[in-house]
């Protein structure tokens, strides 16, 4: 081999490697982030798992304290309990002997009212002789009057005893206690979350709270990665973005793993990293760029780690 071809292999090498710089879209890999949220804003008691862990959906990440949470739920018991017995006993109806006494009640207060009445008679025929006063008189017919207001009250009450509960007295207790039933099993979902658990099988990328503090309500209490293989978060040029769409396959190669990677876009960004206006020219448009993610297609891509450094490169035939 001459020395002159030599030099010209080398120089198509060179030229080679910048052909495939230059069509390569440099970008990291990354895995699907969930940030776990505190419902409440008690203090945490518990960190059951520790950064780094691998935890199973279902899994308890944090436990928050929950002496308020059981309070609340015993006195939402309590008032259930209340509003179902009172249900039963309208139900029911009343019992008898609540009958018989109000019975009873309505015989004294005739009993009242007739020697109320024979009393007044009396009175009011002696004050035709002036043998007594007239407020004597007077003091005797509002006495009767008295006793027969309170027989009406007493034959009123055993009348309602005795015709039982309405239908709109049971919808009403119905009603009071589904509220209070309604009111505790919103307290109990409460209470169980106060039991922070993984939603998702994954990494513990983070835990941003320590046992003692107290989160603001919605603050992220863990972030977890899926355990799911990872995906190539790259940024597509202007002068590209119109030959990419969904399933465009793609040649990945991660930095440190000789061989290289099968994959195909799952995402592009319909919208370039910042605003542009009609105005920007030719240059400017070349500068925007819009967000992407690539997925692996082979299997053995789910134990690449994250966040190292991948080159993509996008097979979107001839422009």
């Amino acid at each position: 081999m001459t020395a002159r071809r030599a030099v010209g292999i080398v120089l198509l090498s060179l030229a080679a490697c910048a052909r495939h710089d230059q069509n390569a879209l440099p970008g990291t890999l990354e895995r699907d982030r969930v940030e776990v949220v505190a419902d409440t804003d008690q203090p945490i008691l518990a960190l059951p798992v520790a950064e780094g862990a691998v935890v199973k959906a279902g899994d308890v990440l944090a436990v928050q304290d929950r002496a308020l949470s059981d309070a609340e739920l015993g006195a939402a018991r309590a008032r259930l309990a209340e509003a179902e017995a009172r249900v039963e006993e309208l139900r029911n109806g009343p019992r008898v002997t609540s009958i018989r006494a109000a019975a009873a009640r309505r015989d004294r207060a005739r009993a009242t009212r007739d020697d109320a009445v024979r009393e007044r008679d009396r009175l009011l025929g002696l004050v035709k002789n002036a043998l007594v006063s007239k407020s004597d008189a007077d003091r005797q017919v509002a006495a009767a009057g008295a006793a027969e207001a309170s027989l009406q009250e007493a034959e009123a009450d055993l009348r309602e005893l005795q015709e039982g509960t309405r239908a709109e007295q049971l919808a009403q207790a119905r009603q009071a206690a589904d509220s209070a039933r309604a009111t505790l099993q919103g307290l109990e979902t409460t209470s169980s979350r106060l039991e922070i658990r993984a939603p998702i099988a994954g990494t513990v990328d983070a835990l941003p709270f320590h046992v003692g503090e107290r989160p603001a309500r919605g603050a992220t209490v863990a972030v977890l990665l899926a355990t799911t293989a990872p995906y190539a978060r790259i940024h597509i040029p202007e002068p590209l973005r119109a030959r990419v769409k969904i399933g465009t396959p793609a040649t990945l190669n991660v930095d440190g793993v000789e061989r290289a990677f099968r994959g195909q876009v799952r995402f592009v960004a319909s919208e370039a990293e910042f605003t542009p206006y009609y105005s920007l020219t030719a240059a400017d448009r070349s500068k925007l760029s819009f967000v992407a993610e690539v997925v692996f297609d082979d299997a053995e891509a789910q134990s690449l780690p994250s966040g190292v450094p991948v080159e993509v490169l996008l097979e979107t035939g001839t422009p």
